[in-house]
Protein backbone atom coordinates (compact mmCIF):
# COMPACT_ATOMS: atom_id res chain seq x y z
CA UNK A 1 0.00 0.00 0.00
CA UNK A 2 1.33 3.17 -1.15
CA UNK A 3 0.58 6.34 0.82
CA UNK A 4 -2.02 7.20 -1.81
CA UNK A 5 -3.40 4.46 -1.39
CA UNK A 6 -3.98 5.70 2.33
CA UNK A 7 -5.29 8.88 0.79
CA UNK A 8 -8.06 6.96 -1.03
CA UNK A 9 -8.58 4.87 1.53
CA UNK A 10 -9.14 7.86 3.87
CA UNK A 11 -11.29 9.85 1.54
CA UNK A 12 -13.67 6.86 1.07
CA UNK A 13 -13.75 6.07 5.18
CA UNK A 14 -14.29 10.04 5.59
CA UNK A 15 -17.68 9.61 3.79
CA UNK A 16 -20.26 9.26 6.71
CA UNK A 17 -18.29 11.53 9.08
CA UNK A 18 -19.91 13.84 12.10
CA UNK A 19 -19.00 15.42 15.16
CA UNK A 20 -18.45 11.32 16.83
CA UNK A 21 -15.01 9.51 16.98
CA UNK A 22 -14.02 7.62 13.99
CA UNK A 23 -10.67 5.66 13.04
CA UNK A 24 -10.16 6.04 9.35
CA UNK A 25 -6.79 3.96 9.38
CA UNK A 26 -6.62 1.13 11.85
CA UNK A 27 -3.06 0.03 10.62
CA UNK A 28 -2.45 -2.11 13.76
CA UNK A 29 -5.02 -4.22 12.79
CA UNK A 30 -1.90 -5.68 10.58
CA UNK A 31 -4.17 -5.86 7.49
CA UNK A 32 -2.36 -3.24 5.45
CA UNK A 33 0.81 -4.28 4.59
CA UNK A 34 3.73 -1.96 5.34
CA UNK A 35 1.19 0.46 7.41
CA UNK A 36 0.62 -1.97 11.31
CA UNK A 37 2.52 1.13 12.57
CA UNK A 38 -0.30 4.11 11.59
CA UNK A 39 -3.23 5.10 13.18
CA UNK A 40 -5.58 7.76 11.94
CA UNK A 41 -8.82 8.94 13.40
CA UNK A 42 -11.10 11.56 13.12
CA UNK A 43 -12.21 13.63 15.70
CA UNK A 44 -15.15 16.65 14.75
CA UNK A 45 -12.49 18.58 12.79
CA UNK A 46 -9.44 17.09 14.18
CA UNK A 47 -7.01 14.42 12.63
CA UNK A 48 -4.98 12.50 15.18
CA UNK A 49 -2.56 10.61 13.93
CA UNK A 50 -0.23 8.07 15.79
CA UNK A 51 3.11 6.76 14.90
CA UNK A 52 4.49 3.65 16.36
CA UNK A 53 7.95 3.27 15.13
CA UNK A 54 9.55 5.59 12.73
CA UNK A 55 8.28 5.77 9.30
CA UNK A 56 10.70 6.67 6.48
CA UNK A 57 9.01 8.28 4.34
CA UNK A 58 7.32 10.40 6.87
CA UNK A 59 7.88 14.03 5.23
CA UNK A 60 5.44 12.51 2.64
CA UNK A 61 3.28 11.01 4.79
CA UNK A 62 2.48 14.68 6.20
CA UNK A 63 2.19 16.43 3.37
CA UNK A 64 -0.25 13.75 1.96
CA UNK A 65 -1.98 14.58 5.59
CA UNK A 66 -2.33 18.01 4.83
CA UNK A 67 -3.31 17.66 1.55
CA UNK A 68 -6.16 15.38 2.48
CA UNK A 69 -7.31 18.18 4.90
CA UNK A 70 -7.59 20.82 2.89
CA UNK A 71 -10.68 18.86 1.12
CA UNK A 72 -12.22 17.59 4.28
CA UNK A 73 -14.40 18.65 7.25
CA UNK A 74 -10.59 19.00 9.28
CA UNK A 75 -8.83 21.92 9.95
CA UNK A 76 -6.21 20.50 12.18
CA UNK A 77 -3.86 17.48 12.56
CA UNK A 78 -2.31 16.49 15.79
CA UNK A 79 0.64 13.80 15.24
CA UNK A 80 1.91 11.92 18.06
CA UNK A 81 5.43 9.68 17.71
CA UNK A 82 4.68 6.70 20.21
CA UNK A 83 8.12 5.31 19.00
CA UNK A 84 10.29 8.29 20.83
CA UNK A 85 10.71 8.24 24.38
CA UNK A 86 7.68 9.79 26.05
CA UNK A 87 5.56 9.64 23.04
CA UNK A 88 5.53 13.37 22.25
CA UNK A 89 2.56 14.83 20.13
CA UNK A 90 3.18 17.34 17.67
CA UNK A 91 0.38 20.24 16.21
CA UNK A 92 1.22 19.94 12.32
CA UNK A 93 -1.73 21.86 11.06
CA UNK A 94 -4.66 24.17 12.89
CA UNK A 95 -4.83 24.78 16.83
CA UNK A 96 -6.65 23.12 19.55
CA UNK A 97 -9.33 24.40 21.98
CA UNK A 98 -8.41 24.25 25.75
CA UNK A 99 -11.41 22.42 26.67
CA UNK A 100 -11.06 19.42 24.28
CA UNK A 101 -13.32 16.12 23.79
CA UNK A 102 -14.48 13.58 22.21
CA UNK A 103 -17.99 12.50 21.40
CA UNK A 104 -19.44 8.89 21.08
CA UNK A 105 -23.13 7.87 20.63
CA UNK A 106 -23.81 11.06 22.19
CA UNK A 107 -21.48 10.67 25.08
CA UNK A 108 -18.76 13.21 25.82
CA UNK A 109 -15.00 12.29 27.55
CA UNK A 110 -12.41 14.92 27.96
CA UNK A 111 -9.48 14.49 25.42
CA UNK A 112 -5.98 15.68 25.91
CA UNK A 113 -4.29 15.10 22.26
CA UNK A 114 -0.91 16.78 23.52
CA UNK A 115 -0.54 14.41 26.18
CA UNK A 116 2.94 12.13 26.24
CA UNK A 117 0.84 9.57 27.56
CA UNK A 118 -2.51 8.68 26.53
CA UNK A 119 -5.08 10.59 25.69
CA UNK A 120 -7.95 9.45 27.82
CA UNK A 121 -10.16 7.55 25.64
CA UNK A 122 -9.85 4.51 24.51
CA UNK A 123 -12.21 4.27 21.30
CA UNK A 124 -11.70 0.09 20.53
CA UNK A 125 -13.71 0.05 23.81
CA UNK A 126 -17.15 1.74 22.16
CA UNK A 127 -18.79 -1.71 21.90
CA UNK A 128 -18.02 -2.32 25.87
CA UNK A 129 -19.35 0.87 26.87
CA UNK A 130 -22.36 0.60 25.23
CA UNK A 131 -23.10 -2.50 26.49
CA UNK A 132 -22.77 -1.54 30.36
CA UNK A 133 -25.24 1.34 29.68
CA UNK A 134 -27.82 -0.93 28.26
CA UNK A 135 -27.24 -3.17 31.21
CA UNK A 136 -26.85 -0.22 34.22
CA UNK A 137 -30.63 0.39 34.83
CA UNK A 138 -31.00 0.47 38.92
CA UNK A 139 -27.81 -1.55 39.59
CA UNK A 140 -25.03 -1.05 41.61
CA UNK A 141 -22.03 -1.36 39.66
CA UNK A 142 -18.20 -1.86 40.19
CA UNK A 143 -16.33 -0.25 37.63
CA UNK A 144 -12.36 -1.90 38.58
CA UNK A 145 -9.22 -0.25 36.83
CA UNK A 146 -11.32 2.84 36.09
CA UNK A 147 -9.28 5.29 34.52
CA UNK A 148 -10.95 8.02 33.25
CA UNK A 149 -14.24 6.62 34.49
CA UNK A 150 -15.54 6.28 30.78
CA UNK A 151 -17.75 2.89 31.42
CA UNK A 152 -19.17 4.93 34.84
CA UNK A 153 -20.39 7.37 33.14
CA UNK A 154 -22.00 5.16 30.42
CA UNK A 155 -23.69 3.03 33.20
CA UNK A 156 -25.14 6.71 34.87
CA UNK A 157 -26.69 7.14 31.39
CA UNK A 158 -27.85 3.75 31.54
CA UNK A 159 -29.65 4.10 34.80
CA UNK A 160 -26.97 3.02 37.26
CA UNK A 161 -28.39 3.95 40.98
CA UNK A 162 -24.57 3.64 42.47
CA UNK A 163 -20.59 3.17 40.29
CA UNK A 164 -17.91 2.51 41.97
CA UNK A 165 -14.51 3.85 40.58
CA UNK A 166 -11.54 2.30 41.39
CA UNK A 167 -8.06 3.05 39.94
CA UNK A 168 -4.66 4.09 41.34
CA UNK A 169 -4.49 7.27 39.61
CA UNK A 170 -5.82 9.97 41.57
CA UNK A 171 -5.27 12.00 38.39
CA UNK A 172 -7.24 9.87 36.04
CA UNK A 173 -10.28 9.86 38.92
CA UNK A 174 -10.19 13.58 38.86
CA UNK A 175 -10.41 13.48 34.98
CA UNK A 176 -13.80 10.99 35.36
CA UNK A 177 -15.44 13.59 37.65
CA UNK A 178 -14.99 16.11 34.89
CA UNK A 179 -16.05 13.47 32.38
CA UNK A 180 -19.33 13.20 34.56
CA UNK A 181 -20.07 17.11 34.92
CA UNK A 182 -19.35 17.06 30.93
CA UNK A 183 -22.53 14.67 30.89
CA UNK A 184 -24.68 16.63 33.23
CA UNK A 185 -24.58 13.69 35.92
CA UNK A 186 -24.81 14.42 39.36
CA UNK A 187 -22.23 12.85 41.13
CA UNK A 188 -23.65 12.17 44.38
CA UNK A 189 -24.31 8.35 43.50
CA UNK A 190 -20.88 7.77 41.94
CA UNK A 191 -17.66 7.28 44.00
CA UNK A 192 -13.74 7.39 43.22
CA UNK A 193 -11.52 5.63 45.01
CA UNK A 194 -7.92 5.55 44.62
CA UNK A 195 -7.24 2.69 45.44
CA UNK A 196 -4.38 -0.24 44.54
CA UNK A 197 -6.78 -2.82 43.69
CA UNK A 198 -5.21 -5.98 44.41
CA UNK A 199 -4.40 -4.74 47.77
CA UNK A 200 -7.46 -3.18 48.69
CA UNK A 201 -9.84 -5.53 48.55
CA UNK A 202 -11.53 -5.69 52.00
CA UNK A 203 -12.35 -1.89 51.04
CA UNK A 204 -14.14 -2.84 47.73
CA UNK A 205 -15.78 -5.91 49.30
CA UNK A 206 -17.62 -3.57 51.84
CA UNK A 207 -18.95 -1.77 49.75
CA UNK A 208 -20.61 -4.74 47.40
CA UNK A 209 -22.33 -6.82 46.79
CA UNK A 210 -22.46 -5.48 43.17
CA UNK A 211 -24.89 -6.39 40.59
CA UNK A 212 -22.41 -5.44 37.17
CA UNK A 213 -18.96 -5.59 37.75
CA UNK A 214 -16.41 -4.37 35.01
CA UNK A 215 -12.72 -5.73 34.95
CA UNK A 216 -10.73 -3.45 32.29
CA UNK A 217 -6.89 -3.72 33.29
CA UNK A 218 -3.83 -2.64 31.63
CA UNK A 219 -1.79 -5.71 29.96
CA UNK A 220 1.04 -4.90 32.13
CA UNK A 221 1.59 -2.12 34.23
CA UNK A 222 4.83 -2.09 36.30
CA UNK A 223 4.54 -2.14 40.00
CA UNK A 224 0.80 -2.66 39.87
CA UNK A 225 -0.40 -5.17 37.19
CA UNK A 226 0.41 -8.28 35.11
CA UNK A 227 -2.07 -9.93 32.89
CA UNK A 228 -0.86 -13.24 33.42
CA UNK A 229 -0.40 -13.46 36.92
CA UNK A 230 -2.59 -11.15 38.60
CA UNK A 231 -5.81 -11.84 36.89
CA UNK A 232 -6.67 -14.91 38.58
CA UNK A 233 -6.03 -12.80 41.97
CA UNK A 234 -9.33 -10.94 40.79
CA UNK A 235 -11.22 -13.59 39.36
CA UNK A 236 -10.50 -15.66 42.64
CA UNK A 237 -12.08 -13.26 44.63
CA UNK A 238 -14.96 -12.21 42.43
CA UNK A 239 -17.64 -14.78 43.86
CA UNK A 240 -17.33 -12.93 47.25
CA UNK A 241 -18.10 -9.22 46.16
CA UNK A 242 -20.80 -10.47 43.04
CA UNK A 243 -24.92 -10.57 44.12
CA UNK A 244 -26.06 -13.65 42.97
CA UNK A 245 -27.31 -12.30 39.60
CA UNK A 246 -24.71 -10.14 38.85
CA UNK A 247 -23.20 -10.06 35.38
CA UNK A 248 -19.57 -9.70 34.35
CA UNK A 249 -17.52 -7.64 31.82
CA UNK A 250 -14.08 -9.14 31.73
CA UNK A 251 -11.64 -7.03 29.04
CA UNK A 252 -8.42 -8.11 28.13
CA UNK A 253 -6.62 -6.18 25.47
CA UNK A 254 -3.27 -8.50 25.35
CA UNK A 255 -2.35 -9.87 22.13
CA UNK A 256 -0.42 -12.56 23.57
CA UNK A 257 -3.59 -13.62 25.62
CA UNK A 258 -6.71 -15.52 23.94
CA UNK A 259 -10.57 -15.20 25.41
CA UNK A 260 -10.07 -18.93 26.46
CA UNK A 261 -7.07 -17.72 28.77
CA UNK A 262 -10.16 -15.40 30.97
CA UNK A 263 -12.72 -18.70 30.26
CA UNK A 264 -10.42 -21.01 32.07
CA UNK A 265 -10.31 -18.69 34.95
CA UNK A 266 -13.89 -17.99 35.42
CA UNK A 267 -14.41 -22.15 34.85
CA UNK A 268 -11.89 -22.48 37.60
CA UNK A 269 -11.81 -19.93 40.47
CA UNK A 270 -15.46 -18.55 39.92
CA UNK A 271 -17.84 -21.26 38.51
CA UNK A 272 -21.11 -19.75 39.21
CA UNK A 273 -20.34 -17.67 36.45
CA UNK A 274 -21.47 -19.24 32.79
CA UNK A 275 -20.06 -16.99 29.78
CA UNK A 276 -22.54 -15.88 27.39
CA UNK A 277 -20.86 -13.86 24.68
CA UNK A 278 -17.93 -12.49 23.77
CA UNK A 279 -18.92 -8.17 22.66
CA UNK A 280 -17.79 -7.70 18.53
CA UNK A 281 -15.57 -5.13 18.25
CA UNK A 282 -15.73 -1.84 16.60
CA UNK A 283 -15.78 -2.58 12.55
CA UNK A 284 -12.94 -0.17 12.11
CA UNK A 285 -10.90 -2.04 14.28
CA UNK A 286 -10.87 -5.11 12.54
CA UNK A 287 -7.47 -7.06 13.03
CA UNK A 288 -6.50 -9.70 10.54
CA UNK A 289 -6.32 -12.35 13.86
CA UNK A 290 -9.50 -11.26 16.48
CA UNK A 291 -7.63 -13.19 19.27
CA UNK A 292 -4.86 -10.57 19.13
CA UNK A 293 -7.14 -8.09 19.53
CA UNK A 294 -9.85 -6.67 21.91
CA UNK A 295 -11.45 -8.99 23.86
CA UNK A 296 -14.86 -8.31 25.68
CA UNK A 297 -16.07 -11.07 27.25
CA UNK A 298 -19.76 -10.82 29.29
CA UNK A 299 -20.66 -13.79 32.35
CA UNK A 300 -23.62 -13.84 33.94
CA UNK A 301 -23.76 -15.36 37.80
CA UNK A 302 -26.42 -18.02 38.15
CA UNK A 303 -27.23 -20.21 41.15
CA UNK A 304 -26.04 -23.28 41.41
CA UNK A 305 -28.77 -26.32 41.25
CA UNK A 306 -27.68 -29.33 43.85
Amino acid sequence: MTISDIQKHLEENSKDLSTEFKRLFHGRGELYKGWKHLSVDSIDDILSVALYFEEENEVELIEMLKSFVASSRHKTIVLQRRYIKGSPSELIVGELADDLFVVENGMKIKLNLLSNLNSGYFPDMKNGREFVKANSKDKSVLNLFSYTCAFSVAAMLGGAYKVFNIDMSKSALSTGRTNHHLNDIDTKSVSFFSYNILKSFSSIKRKGPYDLIIIDPPTFQKGSFEATKDYRKLINKLEQIASEDCTLLACLNSPDLEAEFIKELIKELAPSFMFIKRLENVEEFQSEDEERSLKNLVFQRSKIIV
